[in-house]
């Protein structure tokens, strides 16, 4: 997060998988970058973490983020979770893929996920909020009644379930 300071940047605390995670997401994004990694020094919450990473301040597709080993005192919950919009099922199978593998498959249903690192994650079409909002409600009934029984978003089976 080199020069101008933004307003808000989520942080998102890890136990020592930042610089893991970091990589891992920026490889997922276009337009991603890891632009800093500061490492701990002899003073730190764990003696042995010294030269491993602190804080890693990173961009994905222009949004950034803070990533900090912590230690074990905190863990991710699924009431916080990033929203990733697909412009079609490419994209989604690429995000899915990418953001499940080594996760918890327990966790995944209606295109959440949780990632190796506990960070959920929402993989959704963008052309889900049209087939849910469309005006008719026997069209939208079917498309959540699809959306309920799917892990990954199948965007096809939505839409014929929107068709009938």
């Amino acid at each position: 997060m080199s020069g101008k300071i933004r307003k808000i940047t989520p942080n998102l605390w890890f136990n020592f998988q930042a610089e893991e995670a970091a990589k891992l997401y920026t490889s997922l994004f276009r337009d991603s970058r890891i632009n800093r990694v500061t490492r701990y020094g002899k003073e730190s919450y764990d003696p042995t973490s010294e030269g491993k990473a602190m804080t890693v301040e990173f961009e994905l597709d222009g949004q950034y983020f803070i990533a900090l080993n912590g230690g074990p005192e905190f863990k991710f919950t699924e009431a916080i979770s990033f929203v990733v919009h697909c412009e079609d099922q490419a994209e989604v199978d690429h995000f899915w893929n990418g953001l499940s593998e080594g996760g918890d498959g327990k966790a995944q249903q209606c295109g959440w996920l949780k990632d190796r690192f506990g960070v959920s994650w929402q993989i959704v079409p963008t052309k889900l909020n049209a087939l849910l909002a469309g005006g008719d409600p026997d069209r939208a009934g079917r498309v959540m009644k699809a959306l309920l029984q799917m892990h990954k978003i199948d965007i096809a089976e939505l839409e014929r379930a929107y068709e009938g």
